[in-house]
């Protein structure tokens, strides 16, 4: 989604990657250089981004507007829309494989945000309109719905603000918590604090509602994802927008400490380098856009794949564009 009042590659790193993302080959000489660490902070590096999936279609279908990923379990990569579009992507290449339309119960069409592939195949799926939490097939029939507390109803129901409310979803390791983030404070909140909340289950019982935690943003931001590490701790993307800036992108650290979250920051993505990509308006760096679906995709020798996508908003001045980071946490 478009961020509020302060708006808004899956390639193989080599010295030739261009700006679109694509590969060049790389001679004897070059496969011997050692390459570029792409540091953007000591905490994360950037191994590669991709814009190959931007304003293309599959079938009838925009591919864009992309609001969360989740590792498949058939080796895939589940891509969420904003506009009620499910797709799967080949985890390599990024080509959409398939494609679902969800809805909600009375056939008309989500704005979803958050993403998580269940244990058992099937998706849970938020959305901020109400806020709400369904569970869909792989076929896209809802399977039911988690109950949500009253505060964090939009308004006037509750105090939640449209339009930022549930905007990152993700699984605790083990399976058995949810956590939901609001992008933006309850009406009543202090400015910078945000609500997690979470949902328990034991054996394979549906979720109920569990504890609910705060979050401090940065002045001026919201969170636009979060998502669990191997070891339960959190990567949480903070956003925000400044017409005529660009965007400002943060990835922190959080850790549970009692009801609060405490965070550290791992990396501002403008201090990446662009590895020459380009904006197509005013940015601090022109590889940041509205970024705002983030997944751990592996781990390898200390240091986490994470996979973080922009949503266009079907804006011809944004870009759906794909970065790979790898990150100590």
């Amino acid at each position: 989604m478009r961020p509020r009042t302060l708006r808004t590659v899956l390639a193989t790193v080599t010295a030739g990657l261009a700006a679109a993302g694509c590969l060049t080959a790389a001679g004897p000489a070059a496969a011997q250089a050692k390459p570029p660490r792409n540091d953007c902070s000591p905490a994360v590096s950037l191994t590669g981004y991709s814009d190959a999936l931007d304003k293309t279609t599959h079938g009838d279908t925009y591919v864009g507007n992309l609001s969360a990923l989740a590792p498949d379990r058939r080796g895939s990569l589940a891509a969420l829309s904003d506009r009620s579009s499910l797709f799967r992507l080949d985890a390599r290449t990024l080509e959409p494989r398939d494609v679902t339309t969800l809805a909600d119960e009375s056939g008309a069409a989500l704005d979803a945000e958050g993403l998580v592939v269940d244990r058992d195949g099937t998706y849970l799926v938020s959305s901020e309109t109400e806020p709400s939490v369904r569970r869909y097939s792989r076929t896209g029939d809802i399977l039911g719905r988690l109950p949500v507390p009253d505060d964090l109803r939009t308004a006037p129901e509750g105090r939640g603000r449209a339009n930022g409310s549930f905007e990152g979803l993700t699984l605790l390791p083990g399976g058995r918590t949810l956590l939901a983030s609001m992008e933006y404070p309850l009406a009543g909140d202090p400015a910078d604090l945000v609500r997690f909340q979470t949902w328990q289950r034991t054996g394979h019982g549906p979720f109920r509602l569990g504890a609910q935690y705060t979050y401090r943003t940065d002045p001026g931001l919201g969170v636009s994802e979060v998502t669990a590490t191997p070891d339960g701790r959190l990567l949480v993307l903070e956003r925000g927008f400044t017409t005529g800036v660009g965007n400002t992108i943060r990835l922190y650290l959080a850790d549970r400490h009692g009801a609060t979250l405490g965070k550290s920051l791992l990396a501002d993505l403008a201090a990446c380098p662009s590895l020459g990509a380009t904006a197509r308006q005013p940015q601090p760096n022109p590889l940041l856009d509205n970024f705002e679906g983030m997944a751990v995709t592996g781990r390898s020798k200390g240091r986490l794949d994470v996979l973080i996508v922009s949503d266009d908003n079907q804006n011809a001045v944004q870009t759906t564009r794909f970065l790979r980071l790898r990150v100590r946490a």
